[in-house]
């Protein structure tokens, strides 16, 4: 690829960034306040009075490219990875970053000691940031906060579910401002970028790695809900990443274990995986992308982030011209030779920023030498560069901007979207004969959770009660297994509850089977009410469930 010129770069970016697990603790900084990790970025490189009201990539393309303009071949290889270090202690990433100049590093659970508080983790992020030095733009630290199984902030992060929930409320504004409640929270804690929401179209119980964290098997469903997300990363002002294409929702194996391969090809993905990102791209609603591990039929043993072909089509067929990063490249789907190697195939078949290989430091080592001899083009990494660069400074500049005032608190908001999805799946949208106890079965920490969650709603907890109600997990939730879980649930239960996937209810014969997607709190909160009288579920199934005919609520 030649190199891409300021003007031609400018409106390349002008495009990417127009719109914008069990899960933590609900312990969030104050809704309204500014982190010193946004104080400290916001202003230098904020657009002047005379620019647009809200700053984008193009604002800052001759900028980036300046800056890359100006690069060694050590800092341009190390501008186009985002690594990763073991253990808990944040001075190893910090190193990484200044020995090695990279783009940033990506906090990972491993990362962060059990319990963490805010401070805590702020004061890590902070490490990270003053490790980048002067050279003219922040550095990026990233996060996998989709919300639901995929938490990776820990308990520092406010709870929220994954996108199965937003597709079932099937409300936009609702997503969009728990979206923008997320990114601030992750902004307030230090972090630059999101690698969410996830644009994957779910094939549903046959889906181990997707599963609920799609929004649902319908792919417009699924591109309102991703195009709301976004808006709402936008909005907070933190980089997402629609992820993973060319689409993991339809495989049947896990690209963290081993390689997928899909049985479409890319022409055949295109009616209905592409359609979230190609919908995102027209809309100009994203950040930035993820190729996945994913192989192709006539490349089965190639993930996508490592295959041309896929870079191809999303550049020209899905239409995506900003900034494209590879799913983590240390997972058990990619296999490239010896440590580097990974990185730098995933540039070479058209990557901007390599996610997490398995050894940084082998990493940047290996850009430097392809580099030099030849197998990376200088200006394929400039171009990548700068699109990484770019892509910053926006962030740098977007974030700490007053966003909408709902008129609501972020806990309000909260229990808000669990109400608009909860989803009856059998019976009646409101509870036929309310109660004022029930009996409760399932894992002892969904018991727990139910328990807890319930105190303020007037609902009673008790061994003896008539109303029994099974709580159901699914794979994705928890450390007991979905065996386990259910050999304590009684089949005939009165109510089942799928805490996940709303799949996981076919063994179950009760009269009413509702879906809350996640075993999050205000879920719980939601089917209590719902059994007491007080909430009409109004949630819609979003995903097809054999023998499941739901009754039209809401």
């Amino acid at each position: 690829m030649a190199r891409t010129p300021s003007i031609v770069l400018a409106g390349l970016l002008a495009g990417t960034l127009t719109l914008t697990g069990c899960s933590g603790a609900e312990t969030a900084a104050p809704e309204e306040s500014r982190s010193p990790a946004a104080a400290e970025t916001a202003g230098a490189n904020s657009p002047t009075t005379s620019a647009e009201p809200d700053p984008r990539p193009a604002d800052f393309a001759d900028e980036a490219e300046g800056i890359v303009a100006d690069m060694d071949d050590q800092a341009l290889a190390g501008a186009v990875i985002m690594g990763s270090y073991d253990g808990t202690d944040a001075t190893a990433g910090a190193k990484l970053i200044r020995d090695h100049k990279l783009a940033g590093i990506i906090v990972m659970p491993y990362n962060l000691p059990q319990g963490i508080e805010r401070q805590a983790l702020g004061a890590m992020t902070k490490q990270f940031r003053d490790a980048a030095g002067e050279r003219g733009w922040q550095t990026m630290i990233g996060v996998d906060q989709e919300g639901g199984p995929v938490t990776r902030a820990g308990s520092a992060a406010v709870e929220l579910p994954p996108l199965m929930v937003h597709g079932a409320a099937d409300d936009a504004t609702l997503t969009r401002r728990i979206t923008a409640q997320q990114g601030r929270d992750l902004t307030e804690l230090g972090f630059t970028t999101d690698f969410a929401p996830v644009a994957d179209v779910t094939a549903g119980k046959d889906d181990p790695a997707i599963s609920v964290r799609s929004a649902g098997d319908d792919p417009k469903r699924v591109s309102a809900v991703v195009e709301a997300a976004v808006s709402g990363y936008d909005e907070a002002g933190i980089i997402s990443s629609l992820k993973h294409f060319p689409g993991h929702g339809a495989l049947t194996e896990d690209s963290h274990e081993t390689l997928p391969v899909s049985k479409k090809s890319l022409d055949e993905l295109a009616d209905r995986d592409f359609v979230p990102f190609a919908d995102a791209a027209k809309s100009g609603a994203a950040t930035s992308m993820m190729a996945g591990h994913i192989a192709l039929p006539e490349d089965k043993k190639l993930p996508a982030s490592l295959n041309p072909k896929a870079y191809q089509a999303l550049r020209e067929d899905v239409g995506f011209e900003g900034l494209i990063v590879t799913d983590a490249l240390n997972m058990g789907a990619v296999k490239a030779g010896k440590p580097g190697q990974e990185t730098v195939k995933a540039l070479a078949a058209g990557a901007d920023l390599a996610l997490l290989p398995p050894d940084s430091a082998a990493a940047a080592e290996a850009v430097r030498t392809a580099l030099g001899d030849g197998t990376l083009k200088r200006e394929d990494l400039e171009a990548s560069a700068t699109r990484v660069v770019a892509a910053q400074l926006w962030q740098t500049a977007a974030v700490g901007q007053p966003g909408e005032d709902s008129g609501k608190s972020g806990a309000e908001q909260r229990q808000g979207l669990a109400d608009a999805a909860l989803t009856v799946m059998k019976g009646q949208c409101r509870y036929a004969e309310p109660v004022d106890e029930v009996s409760v079965t399932g894992s002892a920490l969904g018991v727990q959770a139910f328990t807890e969650a319930v105190q303020e709603t007037g609902l009673k907890i008790t061994d003896n009660a008539k109303t029994t109600v099974a709580l159901v997990p699914g794979p994705l939730l928890g450390s007991e297994t979905v065996k386990q879980a259910k050999a304590r649930n009684s089949t005939k239960a009165d109510v089942a509850v799928a805490l996940s996937g709303p799949w996981e209810l076919k063994d179950f014969s009760s009269g009413t089977q509702l879906a809350i997607y996640d075993d999050w709190k205000p879920g719980m909160a939601a089917v209590a009410r719902y059994l007491t009288g007080d909430l009409e579920a109004s949630g819609s199934l979003p995903v097809k469930v054999d023998g499941a005919k739901p009754p039209a609520c809401g």
